[in-house]
Parts: structure tokens; C-alpha cells; sequence
């Protein structure tokens, strides 16, 4: 298993340098970019102070109109142009400006934001407790819902039980989850009917002097009704697909085997069809953690208030702000590889007989 293990994390560096290229190169073709946003920038007489942000020089910026590649550059000094350059460090090749990144990323140097002016890294961790949260929680309570919930559908398969559940989980999975969050703010956060749930952050404004157990209470009370959003439509998907993979195996011949040996059906259901049904649930999970932990948190931070990874990623690639861009999608793409290799562990936990070190690699 270590052998494994080993392969599993070597096989990571070719994957990142292959996701951080692929999306270097259409960065490269993508219009826009920083320096087109400065000169919008100074081109809008309402933007104050950018001058001064991008270093001086713009005290005679419309002194020449030299040629520009840039889209409103005209009129602009070249020379104001290639400082603007040098500072986005666009004044070097693509490739060096490629390799350089590279090798900084090895280091978990992200540099720094080009309109934050802060440490790309102190911006991530100040994001990551958020992001972190809500994913965490919400694959958790999904999971811990939805697989007692589809073994028992699975057992009263065609029941009036089975009936009125599966119709409680198909208009779960039709509702999208930020309409949902708008229907718990208005029903639970002050917005027509009961004031119980904070609407906004993760935690209040006296939670440093809260003993232990009050800022347990209070980081749940803050999460309770964002987490819930987020679960309903995972809760639905992982309902039916556990349902759906304990039915394939019940009906399964060893299973009919085992009930004629005498095994009880709690026996049978645990000690033999168990294992074998979770193995597609566990191959699920790593997409539903790294899903709710990115993408699917945006809308649900932008309702609740909650500044994450998922709202810092999309303000950044509508700013193009290169640097946290990239090291969002490196650090994404990390803990997705790393999930993936706790996925593959998890197997071996569940069902022992699967064993990676005789796989051929």
C-alpha cells in the first residue's frame, strides 16, 4: 500500500503541471487582461488613484499616442504602456513567465494579488475556513442523511415508504439549492416570518469571548441554514444512487446464497451486501466534496454573506487577477488529487479484499 500510495503522489506532479499549462495557454488567447482593466481604468474619469496604484507615470499618460496592441491604449505613453508591463510582468516571454510560476508554485509562492495588494496566500487562507465549512458540513450531513435513508428505501423497495420518500427526494433535487437558501432566509432569518438564524458570516461579533462550547453553538447557529441549502440537492443524488446500488446487489446471487445459510437480513444487509454497495457511494464523494467546496458554494456565499474561495475565485477571474486565479486552481486541483487518494483508501477500508498494490501501473 505504501508502494501505492507513493505512485499515487508521484503520478500528482504531471497532473498539476498538465492543469496549470492547458490553463496558462488559454489564459494567453482569452481577451482582456490587467492591463487592459488599468487602462479602462484611466480611461473611466470616475476611477480615482489608479495612477498612483500602478506605480506613477500617468501624469503625462495622454502626452503620445504610440501604437499599442492593447484595446484603448491609444493616446496612452508606450513607455507608461511597458511599465504597466513590467509590473504584471507581461514584459517577459510566456514561457519564462510559465516556467517562473512553476517553480514559485513548489514553494507556495503565489505572489501577490494585482488589485488586492495583499499576499495571494494570506487572501486564500483568510478564504479557506468559509469554503472549508460549508463543503465539509454539507457532504457530511448529505452522506449521513441520504445512506441510512437509501438502504432503508432499498429494504421497502415499492413500499408506500419507498413511494412517498422518493417524491420528498425528487422535489429536493428539482428545487435549486440558492432558491432554497432564499426560501430559509425568508422563513427563518427575518425576512417575513421568524427571526432565528443569523443571515450573515460565520460567527458574531462577541465570538472571542465565548467560552468553548458557545463558539461551538455559534459557528453551528451561522452555518445551519447555508449548509442546508447547499445539501439538499446532494442529499437527493446520493439518496437514489445508494438506493439504487443496494437493490443491484440484494438481488445479487451470493445475497440469495447467504439468506439460505440462515444469516439474518440485518447479516445479510451489513455483513455482505454493505460493503460491496458503498463502493460506488465512496466513488462519488470526491466530486461532491470538491464540488460544494468550489463551485457549487458561490451563489450560496454571495446570499448568505459569506466571503469564500468560491466568490474570491469568481471576482478574480472577472478582474483578471492572474495570480489568485492560478493559485486557486492549483490549490483545487491539489486537494482534488488528494481526495481522489483518500477515496481510493477508503475502498480498501470498506472492502478489504480490494487490494491497489497488485494493480498494473
Amino acid at each position: 500500500m505504501l508502494s501505492y500510495i507513493a505512485r499515487r503522489l508521484a503520478l500528482m506532479v504531471p497532473t498539476l503541471f498538465g492543469i496549470l499549462l492547458i490553463s496558462f495557454v488559454i489564459v494567453q488567447f482569452a481577451p482582456g487582461g490587467p492591463v487592459e482593466r488599468v487602462i479602462s481604468q484611466l480611461q473611466n474619469p470616475n476611477s480615482g488613484g489608479v495612477s498612483d496604484r500602478v506605480g506613477g507615470g500617468g501624469g503625462d499618460a495622454g502626452a503620445q499616442s504610440g501604437d499599442s496592441s492593447y484595446r484603448g491604449a491609444q493616446g496612452l505613453d508606450p513607455a507608461f504602456i511597458k511599465e504597466l508591463e513590467q509590473q504584471f510582468g507581461f514584459d517577459k516571454p510566456a514561457h519564462e513567465r510559465f516556467l517562473k510560476m512553476l517553480g514559485d508554485y513548489v514553494r507556495f509562492d503565489f505572489g501577490r494579488s494585482y488589485f488586492r495588494d495583499a499576499p495571494v496566500l494570506q487572501l486564500i487562507k483568510e478564504k479557506l475556513p468559509v469554503s472549508i465549512s460549508l463543503g465539509l458540513w454539507m457532504t457530511l450531513l448529505s452522506y449521513a442523511v441520504s445512506i441510512p435513508l437509501g438502504i432503508r428505501k432499498a429494504v421497502k423497495d415499492g413500499s408506500r415508504f419507498d413511494t412517498w420518500t422518493s417524491a420528498v427526494v425528487i422535489v429536493g433535487y428539482a428545487i435549486p439549492g440558492f432558491l432554497f437558501a432564499i426560501l430559509l432566509i425568508v422563513l427563518f432569518a427575518g425576512g417575513s416570518f421568524w427571526q432565528i438564524f443569523p443571515l450573515r458570516g460565520l460567527h458574531s461579533d462577541n465570538f472571542s469571548q465565548l467560552s468553548f462550547f458557545g463558539k461551538i453553538v455559534d459557528y453551528l447557529w451561522h452555518i445551519a441554514l447555508p449548509v442546508t441549502a447547499m445539501a439538499l440537492g446532494a442529499f437527493a443524488t446520493s439518496t437514489l444512487l445508494t438506493k439504487n446500488s443496494f437493490l443491484d446487489e440484494i438481488r445479487k446471487q451470493y445475497v440469495l446464497t447467504a439468506r439460505m445459510k440462515g444469516l439474518s437480513e440485518r447479516g445479510v444487509l451489513y455483513g455482505h451486501v454493505f460493503r460491496n454497495a458503498m463502493l460506488i457511494v465512496i466513488a462519488g464523494f470526491p466530486g461532491a466534496f470538491v464540488g460544494a467546496l468550489f463551485a457549487g458554494s458561490l451563489l450560496i456565499e454571495t446570499i448568505f454573506s459569506l466571503d469564500g474561495l468560491g466568490l474570491l475565485s469568481f471576482e478574480a477571474i472577472v478582474n483578471r487577477d492572474y495570480p489568485v486565479v492560478f493559485a486557486n486552481l492549483y490549490i483545487f486541483s491539489l486537494i482534488g488529487l488528494l481526495v481522489h487518494l483518500i477515496t481510493d483508501l477508503t475502498y480498501t477500508w470498506v472492502d478489504p479484499r480490494i487490494d491497489f498494490e497488485t494493480r498494473e501501473t
